[in-house]
């Protein structure tokens, strides 16, 4: 406020007011920012230090190993990064109950965090533990981030790397889970196929016994020597050429339909046997699921909390809460001595 203002002109700030308000409330201003820097340096001391340690990956690709090692064109490379939706994937897992309630009960971190299993709202309490001192995100890159605080750097790094061997762990088990049921799937198939494939040539056997081999040529040779018979009016042997041509077209169109369906058979064995193997394959091998690229170390420098900051933060907030209480104060007493209240 200017030395000339009146309660009854409206408060304005320019440059000016802004040095004299500031001028005039200095010694208020000061003990509050004074009071406010004591007050967050003694809470500061009390806070308990903590150590950081991180882990960084990057998650693998989606590709299959069994496609690598027997498919000729290779669509996907197994070396190959994952994109943000794989990173995403992880993310997920990293929160999941699974990886948390293991790292829970590995570390102990009911007693480690001062928490009562059998107290009132236990679970939301441990919950809350758990996500200020562990987290994990994407960086800017598309990489995974996870990082662990705790007041014993030694018990830090060795979490985080619990956590990453774990995500692994869970991924892998995940991934069983659907491989097996597609395995099985694909094993049940093959064995019901091959049992086809079976039952056709025990009825192809079946035809061979009574002298049908192969329908088409057997025909048109016996047609032939019926032809030449009957040209040299050799009668009794074109009546048993008739005969013998009789008896094989009697089996002659269920031969032909058990070879057709034999050969279909095994074509469709050939692509199911690739698939059967892949999957057993894929089934039987545990591939990584991250690249690992930084694991945790044990810190030697603590990283919470940053006492300076605290007490700059709070500094900042008392001198900018200080100028609002005096700007309430002043406008109301210009109120009041306007008579408005």
């Amino acid at each position: 406020m200017t030395p000339n203002h009146s309660p009854e002109e409206p408060l304005r700030f320019d440059s000016i007011n802004v040095l004299v308000f500031l001028f005039k409330w200095r010694w208020a201003l000061v003990i509050t920012c004074m009071a406010a820097a004591v007050i967050s340096s003694i809470v500061s001391l009390t806070l308990e230090e903590k150590f950081k340690s991180s882990v960084v990956m990057f998650p693998a690709g989606k590709s299959s190993l069994g496609s690598q090692l027997m498919e000729e064109v290779q669509k996907e490379d197994v070396l190959q990064f994952g994109e943000k939706e794989e990173a995403e994937r992880l993310l997920q897992i990293l929160n999941s109950d699974k990886i948390r309630n293991k790292i829970i009960e590995k570390y102990d971190l009911y007693t480690h965090y001062n928490i009562p299993r059998d107290s009132k709202g236990a679970n939301a309490k441990m919950s809350m533990a758990y996500d200020e001192n562990i987290s994990s995100k994407l960086t800017r890159f598309g990489s995974v981030r996870v990082d662990v605080l705790d007041k014993d750097p030694k018990r830090a790094m060795n979490m985080a790397n619990d956590i990453t061997a774990l995500l692994d762990t869970v991924a892998n088990d995940l991934k069983d889970i659907r491989a097996r049921e597609a395995f099985n799937i694909a094993q049940a198939e093959y064995v019901h196929l091959q049992n086809e494939i079976k039952a056709l040539e025990d009825s192809m056997g079946v035809l061979r016994a009574k002298g049908v081999y192969d329908y088409i040529s057997q025909i048109e040779g016996l047609n032939e020597q019926y032809a030449t018979a009957i040209g040299k009016r050799q009668t009794n042997e074109a009546a048993q050429l008739k005969k013998e041509m009789d008896q094989l077209a009697f089996y002659g169109s269920v031969y032909v339909k058990l070879e057709t369906l034999i050969e279909s058979a095994y074509e469709r064995e050939a692509i199911l046997k690739k698939r059967y193997e892949l999957l057993k394959i894929d089934l039987n091998s545990k591939l990584p699921a991250t690249f690992v690229v930084d694991t945790a170390a044990e810190a030697d420098k603590k990283s919470y909390p940053i006492r300076w900051l605290i007490v700059v933060m709070s500094v900042f907030s008392a001198f900018v809460f200080g100028i609002v209480a005096i700007l309430i104060f002043e406008n109301f007493k210009m109120l009041r001595a306007q008579k408005r209240i």
